[in-house]
């Protein structure tokens, strides 16, 4: 019964957090809304590897991804800078994000690209997921947003990231890609 009178103050930071159409603002403070970015991953062949989500959260983006029908091993997978996925060799994804011109890799002392990211596992049964976050990094918004007038690209190649050599990690052939564009953009709730 006491807490009855407590209650409109017990509720004011939840009501704070919502939008004036009741969407979730994402972290409270009036952040501006979460923005999820899906794409299909997809092979030389066009054929589906999987899929890949990117995230904007307040300190950066989350890339996720999950993909199946690959070879056991590990795998580069990187934000490249053009939002086309053209096969068989997607070299139409441009090189890596990079808008600080840095050199590639997290054990580079001239490194790492914006658009780095771990290598991603896949196991016996041809399936391997990611869950990375990259600080700093924008989808749209900033003075260097990953979504830009020609979109990005999320693309997988055929070896792992060294994590060290320029310009991209000694990572072999691109073996599938995904296009980022805003079209792919939606605002969504953080539950």
């Amino acid at each position: 019964m006491r807490l009855l009178p407590m209650l409109p103050l017990l509720m004011m930071p939840v009501l704070a957090a919502c939008g004036a159409n009741g969407e979730s603002m994402g972290r409270m403070g009036g952040a501006a809304p979460r923005l999820l970015v899906n794409t299909a991953m997809l092979g030389p062949g066009g054929e589906s590897l999987g899929t890949a989500t990117l995230a904007q959260e307040a300190d950066g983006v989350k890339v996720t991804a999950a993909l199946t029908g690959l070879p056991a091993g590990s795998y580069a997978i990187h934000l490249h800078a053009v939002g086309k996925c053209d096969g068989p060799d997607f070299t139409t994804a441009g090189g890596h994000f990079n808008p600080a011109t840095k050199q590639h890799g997290n054990l580079n002392p001239a490194g790492e690209h914006a658009g780095d990211l771990p290598n991603i596992t896949v196991g016996a049964d041809r399936r391997g997921t990611l869950d990375a976050m990259r600080p700093g990094l924008r989808l749209v918004d900033g003075d260097a947003p990953l979504i830009d007038a020609d979109g990005a690209a999320i693309v997988l190649h055929a070896a792992p990231d060294d994590y060290r050599t320029d310009p991209s990690g000694n990572s072999g052939a691109r073996i599938a890609c995904g296009v980022i564009t805003r079209t792919g953009a939606s605002a969504a709730s953080s539950s």
